[in-house]
């Protein structure tokens, strides 16, 4: 059973930046693809970064891109989630997910399957 936490939320202000981490265990983390989700109030949960069990191919969101950038340290067991140039539309609670298979790079939603309990971002004007 695998567990995942996160860390790193808070409040920051509109162009700042924070840096989210989660740390994996229970399973061969280096084996695994990991991604980030976000959720803001009063709407669902979105993707917004994933990356392959190496490290060598990352996804985002649109709305992101250029902004976040998602690492992985397979020593640590940790995948990180930088986010730079905040705006007020990325508040939101962050969980991060490791995907259902082994040696899979994540695509979709429907690769993910187990969920951290979350980490708020809050981002103010």
């Amino acid at each position: 059973q695998v567990q995942l936490v996160e860390s790193g939320g808070g409040l920051v202000q509109a162009g700042g930046s924070l840096r989210l981490s989660c740390a994996a265990s229970g399973r061969t983390f280096s084996s695994y693809g990991m991604g980030w989700f976000r959720q803001a109030p009063g709407k669902e949960r979105e993707f917004v970064a994933a990356i392959s069990w190496t490290g060598g191919t990352t996804y985002y969101v649109d709305s992101v891109k250029g902004r976040f950038t998602i690492s992985r340290d397979n020593a640590k067991n940790t995948v990180y989630l930088q986010m730079n140039s905040l705006k007020p539309e990325d508040t939101g609670v962050y969980y991060c997910a490791t995907t259902k298979h082994p040696r899979v790079v994540p695509t979709r939603d429907a690769d993910f399957g187990s969920w951290g309990q979350g980490t708020q971002v809050t981002v103010s004007s």
